[in-house]
């Protein structure tokens, strides 16, 4: 241990632009009593480089305090998160520095530490360091706790991962809990990677450095790249050093997808690169635990798919990788002399990493296989290969395909006695199914359906008595709930009931769009203001296909999206609840002839847009393309921030039902071209629409305006010729920035490409928006490559 602090303070003093940061307390210093809020500067505390921050940064509904390496304004990398397992907390949560430590201090609780102080001192000053290390000194400047000590999911340059010491994967990527996979330094010395959901046994293991033996070492990283393990005089090289003249930062993350990686981050250009895998696998389907238990794991360019076992369901299907449930159960016991009560389901081209529960038997054929088990009571399923046959036991693991296996799953048979589980999505299908199954007795099976009948029978008045119970109670305890619980809990599912109360039996029509009819509703006695859109000529989609919808949209949170706090798919009715914009729509602020937003304030909402559309394509747990961007979708909140609103809903318009053209989403005039040919619609043809907005933003003037000049009626091929001409002051209704102005025109104008490959991405259009970058000539309107 004294050995291992020795290095690393060797190696502070090596490289000052990455020190620990151990020698240097007194850098940055944070006095007692200082404190961060969410919402209200300061939000965080930075090292002296800049590099670092530590405070509040936005996760899910609400706020984590974390430390992460600042690259831009926009880009930035969590390294570390404090309490990750505990729920987001709300704007009014305040994070002090006491003589205890960090204390967590919240609405309604005694609040909590989040640092355990290492010593009996007490705490008297805590220091963002330029490593990334976030320490807690006493009176006498020594580190009595910091969070290289207390590593989540990342070691950074100069920090080491002691024997006995681990890294946990984070959930996801917008969400930072304990994820799926962890690496173990362990104390034989060995550096391995399990998933979570396992015993940790060799044959768990994914990846290993194949140092067991060696003594307890230790990972470091140094700020030269090295990846190496160590203690006294053994040292076991992972990578090599990476520095050649640029000084970069470097860091070491267990990603959500089970590999551990190097990465270098050059903060002058912006840019990151990953140095090394571990492991290096071409299949994700290879990382073990990437699917939960009895499932199996398929992948397609990169991406992967988790499948149920035959007679399975999702345990959550909105977390398809968490693994798979019985969707039929049966009371214990062995039914070798019921023919009728089991049979097998054979599934093709799969195999599992799990031992055989006996010795492997030689049969001639598949069928075979599947009949040994069949009649043996501890086998749950088998595994045929080569003429073999291996017995398993649930639960199976460490599923993927194989063309040289089949597997063989016992299935309980439901009209023979067997109990469907609560309902669950049903699992797709990727390999054939067929089944082998016992003759059955008929006159078993009349009796068994009479039984079942009768109890069906006697249990659905129980059950219709107590949903009614549960349904009032549940109303009942959502309107004595505080406003801001509402915050934590999004989107929930409202009543019919509820919301028409909400809204005095829609009363307050507040807009009307594609979707249907938004009205203006309160709750909590008037203390929370609601828009509730009741949607119209929707798909007739199923309860579950609407929920697992309204989930996707519901997961998703940027601060320009308008956010989505509940829906209601009660019977025939499908509403939705938003939270209020106060400030109407843009198109009511760009198209009004009394006045307009000033030429800043026009550049603001342009980018807001650009980032809330970024945010849908590409950074979105499932990427969403809008199909209909328009000033009247694009909301205003309190303080004029640009929200996108209606997003994720198109494929909820029935066809025949749309705005102008049939099997056409979206409205004349922001339609891209491709609309009209009968092809593939990308997110292209949301950046086509963006473009055509943020024309009409420039110029304050509709895409269309027939009262025009001849030449001007066509926003489009005005600007364009305008642009040419070298007269873009003629399109601004005021003075402003005409480099600026160049600038969006340009954008604007490669936007509205006629062929989508020659549009730009969102992120591009943003980088475009946000920097000085050159941007080359447009090609004119309908011009194709």
């Amino acid at each position: 241990m004294a050995s291992a602090i020795s290095y690393i303070l060797f190696l502070s003093i090596f490289s000052s632009a990455f020190a620990l940061g151990k020698a240097q307390p007194r850098q940055s210093n944070i006095s007692l009593d200082t404190s961060l809020r969410p919402t209200a500067n300061p939000t965080s505390w930075q090292s002296p480089n800049g590099r670092f921050a530590f405070g509040f940064y936005p996760e899910g509904t609400g706020f984590s305090i974390g430390i992460w390496l600042v690259a831009s304004p926009e880009n930035s990398t969590v390294i570390w998160t404090a309490d990750r397992d505990e729920p987001p907390v709300t704007k009014d949560a305040v994070l002090k520095l006491t003589n205890e430590g960090l204390k967590l201090l919240l609405q309604h609780s005694e609040g909590r530490l989040i640092s355990n102080l290492s010593t009996g001192n007490d705490a008297s000053s805590a220091s963002m360091l330029d490593s990334g290390n976030f320490v807690i000194c006493d009176s006498n400047f020594n580190v009595i706790w910091e969070t290289f000590d207390n590593p989540t999911d990342t070691i950074m340059a100069g920090q080491v991962l002691l024997a006995g010491s681990e890294l946990v994967s984070s959930l996801s990527g917008t969400n930072h809990s304990s994820g799926n996979f962890h690496l173990i330094m362990q104390k034989d010395g060995n550096l391995v990677l399990y998933p979570v959901a396992s015993p940790d046994t060799p044959g768990d293991a994914y990846w290993a450095s194949g140092t067991n033996g060696d003594g307890s070492l230790s990972l470091y990283l140094d700020d030269k790249g090295w990846l190496y393990l160590h203690l006294g005089n053994v040292t076991s090289n992972l990578t090599s050093g990476y520095r050649y003249g640029t000084p970069l930062v470097y860091r070491a993350t267990l990603g959500v997808d089970g590999i551990f990686r190097l990465y270098s981050h050059d903060l002058e250009l912006n840019t990151q690169q990953v140095l090394k895998e571990f492991p290096e696998v071409t299949d994700p389907c290879e990382v073990q635990g990437t699917c939960g238990l009895n499932s199996y794991c398929t992948s397609a360019n990169g991406q992967v798919v988790c499948m149920c076992l035959p007679g399975f369901d999702y345990l959550d299907t909105n977390r398809t990788s968490s693994g798979c449930r019985r969707n039929i159960t049966t009371a214990a016991g062995c039914y070798l002399g019921n023919d009728n009560m089991t049979y097998m389901s054979t599934l093709e081209s799969v195999i599992w990493m799990v031992d055989p529960y006996g010795a492997p038997l030689s049969v001639t054929s598949k069928e075979d296989c599947g009949e040994e088990c069949l009649k043996d009571c501890n086998c749950d399923a088998a595994l045929f290969s080569d003429n073999t046959c291996r017995k398993l036991v649930f639960p199976l693991r460490y599923g993927k395909t194989d063309d040289s296996t089949t597997t063989f799953i016992k299935l309980v048979n439901i009209s023979a006695g067997g109990t469907p589980v609560s309902s669950q999505a049903e699992s797709p299908a990727a390999a054939p199914v067929t089944t082998i199954r016992r003759k059955f007795s008929a006159k078993i099976l009349t009796v068994s359906a009479a039984i079942i009948a009768c109890i069906i029978s006697s249990l659905a008045a129980l059950i219709f008595f107590f949903h009614r119970y549960r349904a009032g109670r549940y109303r009942r305890l959502w309107r004595n709930k505080e406003p801001a619980l509402v915050d934590e809990i999004a989107p929930r599912p409202f009543s019919y009931h509820e919301l028409r109360e909400a809204t005095d039996g829609f009363k307050e029509e507040i807009g009307k769009g594609a979707f249907g009819t938004v009205f203006k509703g309160t709750l909590h006695c008037g203390q929370r203001i609601l828009a509730v859109k009741k949607l119209e000529k929707v798909v007739d989609e199923g309860e579950r296909e609407f929920r697992t919808e309204m989930r996707t949209i519901g997961r998703t949170h940027h601060k320009n999206l308008v956010r989505l706090l509940g829906f209601c798919d009660e019977g025939t009715n499908r509403l939705l609840v938003y939270e209020y914009m106060s400030n109407g729509s843009l198109a009511d602020l760009i198209f009004k002839a009394d006045g307009h937003p000033g030429w800043d304030e026009r550049v603001r909402i342009v980018l807001d847009i650009a980032r809330g559309i970024h945010y849908l394509h590409e950074e979105c747990e499932t990427r969403i393309i809008h199909c209909d961007i328009k000033p009247q979708n694009i909301l205003m909140d309190d303080n004029w921030t640009a929200k996108i609103s209606d997003f994720g809903l198109a494929k909820l318009l029935m066809p025949s039902e749309t705005r102008t053209f049939t099997g056409i989403r979206g409205t004349r005039g922001y339609l891209a071209p491709e609309w009209h040919k009968n092809v593939a619609i990308t997110v292209k043809a949301d950046v086509y629409s963006f473009g055509i907005v943020l024309l009409e933003i420039v110029c304050c003037r509709k895409n269309m305006e027939l009262k025009a000049e001849e030449d001007a009626i066509i926003l489009l091929d005005w600007v364009h010729n305008c642009f040419m001409d070298g007269e873009l002051e003629k399109l601004v209704p005021d003075e402003v920035d005409m480099t600026e102005l160049n600038r969006l025109v340009k954008v604007g104008l490669w936007c509205t490409q006629s062929e989508p490959g020659s549009r730009p991405s969102m992120k591009n259009v943003v980088t475009m928006l946000e920097t000085n970058v050159d941007i080359s000539l447009p090609h004119p309107p309908g011009f194709s490559s």
